[in-house]
C-alpha cells in the first residue's frame, strides 16, 4: 500500500524582548505563550504516540524561557500583575487597565465571566484608562490581575486542582490567590523545555532550530537579495552584507539546542522560511541535513505555479512536484529540502477556528487525502508537509484548539493509509527522489522578502543597522572584550526579522510603538557599549502612522434602501461600522475578502451591509449573517437567526433565514447582492420580541435594555474563509433613537 506521510512542523517563536543593558523585558509575550501553548502542544502527543511531529524552537525563545524559568526575567506586565492592588500607584492602575485586557475577546476573556465583566466595565468608560481608573475598586483590580494571568494558562495547567478551584471561585480573589498564580507561573515555565526533551528522547518529536535571533539569513548575507526575488524593489541606501553574521546566528542556534536538549539538530526551519543558495551553503558547512520553506519558493525555482482549481486541488503534475522530498546539490553544498503545502497550513492557521472541532478535523483529513490522491492512485508514496506558526493561531480556537487537535491526531493515528512522521523520518523513509539544481531566493510569504525590505520604514531600519554595524567595526578594536561582546550581541539581536515585521504597510499590533522603541534601543546600546554616543535619529520613531481596524457604534436610526447596487453614503450614516484590519499582526497569510460591515436598526428592522475588499469573489461562495438577540442579564443568546445567501457567478441563487434549521418566512425580509451585500430583517423575527420604544429612557442600562449582535462571514467550499468582526460581534442596542447618542458617547 502506498503511504501518505504527513509531516507536521510547528514553528515556535517570539521576538527577543529583553534589553541586555537594563535586563528588563519590554513585552510579556514569551512568558504568556510559554504558559499557554508550548507545554501542551507537546504534552498532548502522549495521547497519540503514533503521531510524530517536528517542533522548531527558535534559540532566542529557548533563551528567554530559561530566563523566566530561573526567576531572573521581569517584565512590566508581570510586575503590575504581581503587586497588591492596594499598593498600585495611579500610573500602575492605568497600566493594568490598558494592557491586562490584551487577549482574545472571545476565547480568553470571554471564557471567564468576571474577566468579561471587567472588560465591559472598562469599555463603558470609552476604553480610556484615565476614565476607567476611577471606577475600578481594589477588588476589581485584584480580580483583573488574577484572571489576566489564568487566561493564559495551558489547558493542562487549568485542569490542576488548585487552579481549577480558583476558576470555580471566579471572583473576589485574595492576595493569597494572586501570589499563588504568580508563583505557579515559574513552576509551569520550568516544565516547557523538559517536556520537549523528554518527547524527543521517546521518539515522539524531532526538535529543529532556526538562526539564533531569527534573522532573514539571505538578507543578512546580502540585502541585495531583496531585489533578486523582486526585481525593481527599492532597496536601502547602504548594502548590508555580512555572511559571517549569518553563520554565527545559525551556529549559535545549533550549539544551544545541543546543549539544552542533548542532541544536535539535524534540521532547520530558516526564519520565515527564508532561503537562498548562499544560506544553504552556510547551513551545509555547519552540518545541517535538512531545511524547509514554502511551495512558492519551489514554484519559482521550477518555473511553475502551484495554483489550485475551484475545489482547492492541485493538478496531478503539480501534486507530484510538491508532495515529495528534494535534494539540492550545487558547488559542493548538499541539502535535503521540503516545501510546505501553503493551503493546508493556512486552513489550520486561519479557517478551522471557525468550525466545530470534529468538522474541522474531518475536513483536514479529507483535504490531505484529496491533495495526495494523484500519487496514491499510482501506488506512489506521498509526503505532505504542513508547516505553520505553533502559537498565535490557538487564541482564535476555543480551549486553545486542543479539541480540534485531538480529533485530528486521533484520525491520523487510526488511518492505515497515513503516517505522521518527523521531517527526518520522512527523508529516511521516502528518500529524496527529486533533484533541485538551483534555488530562487525567497521566504514563505509570496516567495520574496518584501515584508522585511523595500518599504520606506523597512529601508530606514536597514540603514540604521548598517550604520551601527559600521560603527562597531570602527570602534571594536579599541574596546574591551566585554564591550565588544555586548555590542556584537546587540547587533545580532537587531538583525532579527521581528523588527521589520512591524515596519512597513503589512502588519501592526497594539505594541507597534514598543517594538519600534525596542529596536532603536538595541541599536543605541551598540554605540553605548563601545563608549560612543547614539545618533540623534535613534531618538525618533521609525514607524509612521498607519491604518488600524476601526469600530464605530450606532449613533442614529437608519432607513436604507436595500438594493446593493451602490453605496448610498448618507443612508448608512449613523450605522455601526466595523472596518477590517488587513495588517494581520503576528500571523501572515489570512485571506481578506471582507473590507467593511455596517449594521443598524430603526423602529421595525435590523439592517446590514457587507462591502468586499476587492470586488465580489470569483467562484461559488456563501454569505452568512448570524443575528442574535441578547439581554444583559442573560448569559446566552435568547434567539439565534442565521441568514444564508448562496452566490454563484456573482449572483444570489438562493437565500433563507432560519432558526435552528427551521425556516422563517417573512415578506418584509430582504437580501440582495450587486456591488455589495445588503439585508433587512424585521426585529419581530427574534423570538423574545424586543420592542423599540419611541420614548427615550436615560436609565436604559439599569433597566437592562435588549440588544442585537451581528456577525458576517464568507464561506468557500463549506469553509469559513473570512469574517467580520474576526473576534466578537457588532452589537446594537434596542433603544430609542435619542438614547443611541448617549450610548455611543
Amino acid at each position: 500500500m502506498a503511504k501518505l506521510r504527513v509531516v507536521i512542523l510547528w514553528h515556535q517563536h517570539q521576538p527577543f524582548y529583553k534589553d541586555l543593558v537594563t535586563g528588563q523585558y519590554r513585552l510579556p509575550w514569551t512568558r504568556l505563550h510559554a504558559l499557554k501553548d508550548y507545554y501542551g502542544m507537546v504534552k498532548l502527543l502522549d495521547e497519540f504516540p503514533e503521531v510524530h511531529q517536528t517542533f522548531n524552537l527558535v534559540p532566542s525563545l529557548v533563551n528567554q524561557i530559561q530566563d523566566y524559568a530561573s526567576g531572573n526575567a521581569q517584565d512590566p506586565f508581570l510586575q503590575v500583575a504581581s503587586k497588591p492592588a492596594s499598593d498600585l500607584s495611579q500610573q500602575e492602575r492605568k497600566f493594568a487597565l490598558q494592557y491586562l485586557f490584551q487577549a482574545n475577546l472571545v476565547n480568553v476573556i470571554g471564557r471567564y465571566p468576571r474577566y468579561k465583566e471587567l472588560l465591559e466595565k472598562f469599555q463603558s468608560a470609552g476604553d480610556s484608562p484615565e476614565r476607567a481608573e476611577k471606577n475600578f475598586s481594589t477588588q476589581d483590580l485584584t480580580d483583573l490581575q488574577v484572571l489576566s494571568q489564568i487566561g493564559w494558562f495551558d489547558e493542562f495547567f487549568l485542569a490542576e486542582k488548585e487552579v481549577a478551584e480558583l476558576i470555580r471561585k471566579g471572583r473576589n480573589f485574595s492576595l493569597e490567590d494572586q501570589s499563588f498564580v504568580i508563583e505557579q507561573q515559574r513552576t509551569y515555565l520550568s516544565r516547557v523545555l523538559p517536556v520537549h526533551a523528554d518527547a524527543a528522547r521517546r521518539g515522539l518529536i524531532e526538535i529543529s532550530t532556526s538562526p539564533f535571533y531569527h534573522p532573514i539569513l539571505p538578507l543578512i548575507c546580502d540585502s541585495q537579495q531583496g531585489a533578486v526575488s523582486t526585481p525593481g524593489l527599492p532597496l536601502p541606501q547602504n548594502r548590508y552584507r555580512h555572511p559571517e553574521d549569518a553563520r554565527e546566528q545559525l551556529k549559535r542556534g545549533l550549539d544551544l539546542h545541543e546543549k539544552v536538549f542533548g542532541v544536535r539538530p539535524r534540521g532547520v526551519w530558516p526564519s520565515e522560511g527564508s532561503v537562498s543558495e548562499e544560506t544553504i551553503s552556510v547551513a551545509h558547512d555547519l552540518g545541517v541535513q535538512w531545511m524547509a520553506t514554502d511551495e512558492g519558493v519551489l514554484g519559482r525555482s521550477l518555473g511553475t505555479n502551484f495554483s489550485r482549481d475551484g475545489s482547492g486541488r492541485l493538478s496531478a503534475g503539480l501534486a507530484h512536484q510538491l508532495y515529495t522530498t528534494y535534494r539540492y546539490e550545487k558547488e559542493g553544498a548538499v541539502m535535503n529540502l521540503l516545501f510546505r503545502d501553503h493551503t493546508l497550513s493556512d486552513l489550520i492557521g486561519f479557517v478551522y477556528s471557525g468550525m466545530p472541532p470534529q468538522d474541522a478535523a474531518n475536513n483536514l483529513i479529507h483535504k490531505i487525502r484529496d491533495s495526495a490522491q494523484p500519487l496514491i492512485a499510482e501506488g506512489r508514496d506521498a509526503v505532505v508537509p504542513i508547516i505553520l506558526d505553533g502559537e498565535n493561531a490557538w487564541e482564535y480556537y476555543p480551549q486553545s484548539g486542543r479539541e480540534f487537535l485531538r480529533r485530528f491526531y486521533d484520525a491520523l493515528q487510526r488511518s492505515p493509509d497515513m503516517e505522521a512522521v518527523t521531517v527526518t523520518e520522512a527523508i529516511e523513509r521516502h528518500k529524496p527522489t527529486s533533484s533541485l539544481p538551483s534555488l530562487v531566493p525567497g521566504s514563505w510569504i509570496h516567495a520574496n522578502f518584501n515584508v522585511w525590505i523595500g518599504a520606506p520604514e523597512d529601508n530606514k531600519a536597514w540603514d540604521y543597522l548598517y550604520h551601527a554595524r559600521t560603527f562597531y567595526e570602527q570602534a571594536a578594536p579599541g574596546a574591551t572584550e566585554n564591550q565588544r561582546k555586548l555590542a556584537y550581541e546587540e547587533l545580532l539581536i537587531a538583525e532579527g526579522s521581528d523588527w521589520n515585521w512591524w515596519y512597513g504597510p503589512e502588519h501592526h499590533s497594539a505594541n507597534d510603538r514598543d517594538f519600534d522603541e525596542l529596536y532603536r534601543k538595541h541599536l543605541s546600546n551598540v554605540y553605548q557599549a563601545l563608549g560612543g554616543v547614539p545618533p540623534d535619529y535613534l531618538a525618533q520613531p521609525i514607524a509612521g502612522g498607519g491604518s488600524r481596524p476601526s469600530y464605530t457604534p450606532q449613533t442614529a436610526y437608519i432607513h436604507p434602501r436595500i438594493a446593493g447596487d451602490m453605496v448610498r453614503y448618507f443612508e448608512w450614516m449613523g450605522a455601526a461600522r466595523y472596518t477590517a484590519d488587513a495588517r494581520s499582526g503576528a500571523m501572515h497569510g489570512k485571506q481578506f475578502l471582507i473590507d467593511e460591515v455596517f449594521a443598524g436598526i430603526d423602529e421595525e428592522f435590523v439592517y446590514g451591509r457587507l462591502d468586499f475588499a476587492s470586488g465580489i469573489p470569483e467562484g461559488p461562495f456563501e454569505i452568512v449573517v448570524n443575528v442574535e438577540s441578547m439581554t444583559p442579564r442573560v448569559g446566552d443568546p435568547e434567539t439565534k437567526l442565521r441568514l444564508g445567501a448562496s452566490v454563484i457567478d456573482k449572483q444570489i441563487t438562493a437565500w433563507q433565514v432560519a432558526e435552528d434549521n427551521n425556516l422563517l418566512l417573512d415578506a418584509s425580509s430582504r437580501a440582495v447582492l450587486d456591488r455589495n451585500f445588503e439585508f433587512r430583517l424585521p426585529i419581530s423575527l427574534l423570538r423574545n420580541r424586543p420592542k423599540v420604544t419611541s420614548e427615550p429612557h436615560s436609565d436604559f442600562r439599569e433597566n437592562g435594555a435588549d440588544r442585537i449582535r451581528i456577525r458576517f462571514s464568507l464561506w468557500q467550499q463549506r469553509l469559513p474563509v473570512d469574517a467580520l468582526p474576526s473576534e466578537g460581534w457588532v452589537e446594537l442596542e434596542l433603544v430609542a433613537e435619542e438614547d443611541l447618542q448617549a450610548i455611543s458617547g
